[in-house]
């Protein structure tokens, strides 16, 4: 969460929520561990109830005993509805998976050379593998002020 929120803070038009509702369509609500959400032309609003109406840009999920369920239904159901990044950290198995939408089809997104995942969809979203899986958030968040500072960001 500090992660998205140093993003966020330092992000104009984002929305960053915490176990917000997502109504995705009339059959899918969901509850996802994080989002980030583009405010202005984006594809979600906020509901009269404060629910997420509509896919967010990105969805993290934290998934421990969830994870087949994280892994499997939930990602057909974010695909379908076009949620254009999903992050699932496998906790137990520790195990970091992004995927990016393209043509309808999500694809592993990869790490460069340095080991960072680099959102397509919010640019200057880094994420270090290594100390997010070590348990190093100073790590995570030296990583996160590279992407912040990076001229793509800028």
């Amino acid at each position: 969460m500090t992660w998205l929120g140093m993003y966020w803070a330092g992000t104009p038009n984002l929305q960053m929520l915490d176990n917000a509702t997502v109504r995705l369509d009339t059959d899918n609500e969901v509850q996802p561990d994080a989002l980030l959400r583009i405010e202005v032309k984006g594809q979600s609003t906020i509901s009269s109830d404060d629910s997420v109406e509509g896919a967010p840009e990105l969805i993290v999920e934290i998934a421990a005993s969830s994870a087949s369920l994280d892994f499997n239904q939930k990602l057909n159901i974010y695909r379908r509805n076009q949620v254009q990044e999903y992050l699932v950290w496998r906790f137990y198995d520790e195990v970091c998976d992004w995927f990016c939408l393209h043509e309808g089809k999500y694809l592993p997104l990869m790490v460069n050379s340095s080991g960072n995942f680099c959102s397509k969809i919010f640019l200057g979203l880094w994420l270090s593998l290594s100390a997010l899986l070590s348990g190093n958030p100073a790590g995570v968040l030296t990583v996160l002020q590279q992407g912040l500072a990076s001229p793509e960001y800028q």
